[in-house]
């Protein structure tokens, strides 16, 4: 999925934070409430700016962000 239209980054719009486009919800809200287990209804229930597309363009986001950056993991033990 293309997230760019759907995603947008403005410095009158919360401070610059990456937000879906059309809202004022920055995508790491979607990231951090799907993380805590809660289903994508859920959130457009609690969100009712927010469209199914908006989840997925989150999420083809932070897959594209985990792509292009490389974070430390600890080994296992």
């Amino acid at each position: 999925m293309d997230w760019r239209p759907l995603i947008s980054v403005d410095p009158e719009v919360m401070h610059g934070t990456v937000c879906l486009r059309g809202t004022r919800i920055p995508v790491s809200v979607v990231l951090d409430n799907l993380a805590a287990g809660e289903s994508p209804q859920t959130i457009l229930d609690e969100y009712p700016s927010l469209e199914a597309a908006h989840i997925a363009a989150a999420l083809a986001y932070a897959a594209e962000l985990a792509r292009e950056r490389i974070l430390p993991v600890p080994k296992r033990a």
